[in-house]
């Protein structure tokens, strides 16, 4: 069940509850105004108490006795004039909106008017010759039956309720007019009732009644403003306003006799009410110039965003039909004439309607076309291949700049649809407009590389906004380009993680190092020198290019890096220069991949040497060596040296790896140990272990 704690501003001003929640915060009246406003509310509010105080604390002096039938007949009927106008227009919105809180404030001041009426027509000498029960007491209980009406209206009413309360619309009428006419019947007929009789000397009054009317006007008028703080409206601040002067002529007419000033004040404070709020719808009208929004910011929140619904439909209708019209031309009858019929809008408000659509229809697209240029610029930095980027370009464009169409220069010339363009076409990159259509040209390193064709724009904006289309559309070509261009150059001497960190940060060619954890691969072929001596060069050569050709790939695929190429060995690293999880793992899975190939490579060609694999995990100083003019990627300290001695003791076909590795790889490895080996340049015995499989 949703309450009326939270909702949007009022429905003449349509938003979301974040702007409710700014509006709260930030209301009309500019800050610095705002205590100031607050100050004159109260200063009028605590003016008639003031005044009723003084009165009473002066009788003899102030509180004077003025008694005239015919004034106080005409004051009533026109403030019972006055709500029976609010009252209807209020129903009438309620029964339009279908909202309870709207029900329940006509019912306060239809009360107000029929109670008020039937005091008028007790005024003496009206119908009766001398006042009477009904006279003195009618406008108090209007008053309490009201304040009941008003304290409910002003209730944060779930859907249920609300529901309850509009199902029951017809009832709450029915009751009230009941209500009035015995109530008229009671006190005008002489004789019927007591409510006809002679009041007691010095008036009738209906006691602690009239307090407990007070205290339900002042709630509903408290929590009639926290719905104002919540969405700030003048109609809302009149009712406070309207209520808190209620509650104050009920605490002025709980003081008699009749006639006297103190009695004509609380008179005066009534009037005070209505007329305010009666003096804020029409205001609201003149502002609007139709009474079709008046008081919906008093409704409920789930009325008020049923309402901001109705106007986002007719927005989104609106721009829809911009849109059409863009499309089809501007012979298309106008929107504002059906808008109005659907929504019971005024010409003015649909032509501020019709206005907001321009502009809303002019934002989104604006918004879309930004939105492609972001895309496109997103996808240039991808490495998208140069067919895929224009393919993915051109149909994220279309879809903010209608229909546009990219060629690419073929044999000095551009053609698109049936139009050819060649650089002489397009003198200082200016674009060409021609048949319907803008074009502009792609270039790539200042020469022209296409062309862009975007339908002719309607403003300067449209045109900028195409021309920065086809500067990021020539960025996005130059891109690809390179991309491809230095892939093709990179990977064929290096590994991808190097290709792809140099491209991401070129800093990083610099020479230099650092000391990092890292896992180094060695392989040779075992009989390589006598092989040699046996075959011809390009036997060598083939021999060497289907054992690196089935090698390479397999430590690509485990993540390795192969920094060096020396005859028939290779070195690759793990962990460097990318980092890399598992490097000792994904180390020897490589070295077991790249037996595996090689072998099937010997099983067919008898007499060819063998792969030896050896494998070391530890810290080396990797970096850049070389000079300004020449430099490599490489490694080198202990770690290092140790595989290329693991590398050398290793039999063909099998991979030899440390200690530092078989604890890293864990429980997974499958070895066999050689016990502790004597390595060259090693002062101490050194662990290493055949690795025979991984799990």
């Amino acid at each position: 069940m949703q309450g009326d704690s939270t909702g949007p501003p009022e429905a003449t001003v349509p938003s979301t509850e974040k702007n409710e929640r700014i509006a709260a915060a930030d209301p009309y009246l500019p800050p610095a105004t705002q205590p100031i406003r607050s100050v004159v509310w109260a200063f009028h509010m605590i003016v008639p108490l003031l005044g009723l105080w003084l009165l009473l604390a002066f009788p003899e002096q102030l509180n004077i006795e003025w008694e005239h039938p015919p004034s106080h007949f005409a004051l009533i009927v026109a403030i019972a004039g006055v709500n029976v106008v609010l009252g209807l227009m209020i129903s009438q919105a309620a029964s339009r909106r279908d909202d309870a809180r709207l029900l329940l404030v006509s019912l306060v001041f239809l009360a107000c008017a029929g109670f008020f009426l039937l005091h008028g027509l007790a005024t003496p000498t009206i119908i009766l010759a001398k006042g009477s029960y009904g006279f003195d007491i009618g406008q108090p209980v209007g008053l309490l039956v009201a304040s009941v009406l008003a304290f409910v209206s002003s209730l944060p009413l779930g859907e249920r309720a609300a529901k309850a309360v509009i199902a029951r619309a017809d009832l709450l009428r029915a009751g009230l007019i009941v209500l009035l006419v015995l109530w008229g019947w009671a006190s005008l007929v002489e004789g019927l009732t007591p409510l006809s009789a002679p009041p007691p000397k010095g008036g009738a009054t209906i006691g602690f009644l009239s307090w407990v009317g007070a205290a339900l006007f002042g709630v509903a008028a408290l929590q009639t403003f926290r719905i104002h703080r919540r969405r700030p409206s003048a109609m809302l601040i009149s009712l406070v306003t309207a209520y808190a002067l209620l509650c104050e002529s009920m605490i002025a007419g709980f003081f008699r006799p009749n006639w006297l000033l103190s009695w004509w004040e609380w008179h005066l404070l009534l009037t005070m009410a209505f007329a305010f709020v009666a003096y804020s719808a029409y205001i609201q009208f003149r502002r609007e110039g139709s009474s079709q929004g008046l008081f919906d910011s008093v409704a409920l929140a789930a009325t008020v965003r049923r309402i901001q619904a109705r106007y986002d439909e007719a927005l989104e209708e609106l721009v829809g039909h911009l849109r059409r019209m863009g499309e089809r031309g501007a012979d298309e009858a106008p929107l504002a004439t059906r808008l109005a019929g659907k929504f019971r809008l005024t010409e003015g408000q649909a032509a501020v309607l019709d206005r907001a659509g321009e502009a809303l229809a002019a934002e989104r697209e604006l918004s879309l076309r930004l939105g492609a240029l972001v895309d496109v610029g997103r996808r240039a930095r991808v490495g998208l291949r140069e067919e895929d980027l224009l393919h993915d370009a051109l149909e994220r464009v279309r879809q903010a700049y209608g229909e546009v169409r990219i060629g690419l220069v073929h044999g000095g010339r551009v053609e698109i649809g049936g139009r050819a363009y060649g650089v002489a076409d397009f003198e200082g990159d200016e674009p060409v407009t021609g048949g319907g259509a803008v074009v502009h040209p792609l270039t790539v390193k200042g020469v022209l590389a296409g062309a862009l064709e975007v339908p002719v724009g309607t403003t300067r904006q449209d045109e900028a906004l195409a021309a920065t289309l086809a500067s990021q559309l020539s960025i996005a070509l130059e891109n690809a380009r390179l991309y491809r261009e230095l892939e093709t150059l990179f990977r064929q001497y290096m590994s991808p993680d190097v290709a792809a960190s140099l491209l991401a940060d070129p800093g990083q060619a610099a020479l230099g190092g650092s000391l990092v954890e890292l896992t180094a691969l060695f392989a040779d072929l075992k009989g390589f020198t006598s092989f040699s001596e046996k075959v011809s060069p390009g036997e060598i050569v083939e021999m060497l290019n289907r054992y690196h050709t089935a090698a390479v790939p397999c430590v690509l695929r485990h993540g390795g890096t192969i920094v060096q190429f020396v005859g028939d060995a290779l070195l690759a690293l793990f962990n460097a220069p990318a980092e890399q999880e598992r490097h000792a793992e994904m180390a020897a899975r490589a070295g077991l991949a790249m037996q595996a190939e090689a072998e099937k490579i010997a099983a067919g060609n008898p007499g060819y040497p063998r792969f030896r694999v050896g494998i070391n995990t530890g810290m080396a100083l990797v970096g850049n060596i070389g000079s300004p003019e020449l430099r490599g990627f490489n490694a080198m300290g202990d770690a290092v040296n140790v595989a290329a001695r693991f590398e050398a003791l290793a039999t063909p076909g099998t991979v030899v790896i440390g200690a530092t590795t078989r604890e890293q790889i864990g429980d997974a490895a499958k070895v066999r140990p050689l016990g502790p080996l004597t390595l060259k340049g090693k002062e101490r015995s050194v662990e290493a272990f055949v690795l025979t499989a991984l799990d």
